[in-house]
């Protein structure tokens, strides 16, 4: 999150603000329907927003793969580390591509299967309770603007349409030493400060002013971080 590059993305906005929920499933995004889901637990209601990282091949942007992934239509033999996917049946609800682009492959009514063994605060199997954003990026590698601006409008909508929504983590809080996604770069303060979301929703310390995230993370010439690594597509 970055906002002087976020105010001078306003182009996104539009689209933010019309999006209306059908069925679970935002109108302001492109609809891929996953056949990676299943029913929520009886009784269980939305509460908690996680943030995951995915680029694949890693560092590699744009291009149709991770819908074909969440899609279970990857082409295995497209890339040397396609092969390492092979029978992965993995999800999210929502993903936002570099330039602001929103896909959604899960009605929010449903449990994607974006967290794995995860656990928020003494409870277990987040993706019960839980909605899976992706963010298309390197693990502890910046993120763009209009990532930023659909980010916010997307969270504003989910707390619309989810009142029982109290919490946001990234796929490293719910699952440490397991996962670091989306690491570094991800500029949590800036996100609180946007949303205007309590702080106690959030992680412990990535509100912290000395911990800001674009001091944390550095990238070399070639957009690879140092601090975080290079992995890509999280396996749950």
């Amino acid at each position: 999150m970055r906002n002087a590059r976020s105010r001078a993305i306003s182009a996104v906005e539009p689209a933010n603000a019309a999006g209306a929920w059908r069925g679970g499933w935002w109108s302001a995004a492109r609809r891929i329907d996953s056949p990676n889901f299943g029913a929520r637990p009886a009784g269980a209601a939305v509460e908690l927003v996680v943030l995951h990282s995915i680029s694949l091949p890693p560092g590699e942007y744009g291009g149709d793969a991770i819908e074909r992934l969440f899609a279970n239509t990857l082409d295995h033999a497209a890339h040397p580390y396609f092969e390492q996917l092979r029978g992965l049946r993995v999800s999210s609800h929502f993903v936002v591509r570099r330039d602001g682009e929103l896909l959604q492959f899960v009605s929010t009514r449903e449990r994607a299967w974006h967290a794995g063994a995860s656990s928020w605060r003494g409870r277990g199997n987040c993706n019960d309770y839980s909605i899976g954003i992706e963010l298309e990026g390197l693990e502890g590698g910046r993120f763009e603007a209009a990532q930023d601006e659909r980010l916010i409008g997307l969270l504003a909508a989910l707390r619309r349409e989810h009142p029982r929504l109290r919490g946001i983590a990234g796929h490293e809080h719910v699952a440490p030493g397991r996962k670091a996604d989306p690491g570094a770069g991800f500029d949590w303060l800036a996100l609180q400060r946007r949303t205007r979301w309590p702080r106690a929703w959030f992680p412990e310390a990535v509100l912290d002013d000395r911990s800001a995230a674009p001091r944390a993370a550095r990238r070399d010439d070639r957009g690879l971080t140092r601090a975080g690594g290079a992995r890509s597509c999280r396996m749950p």
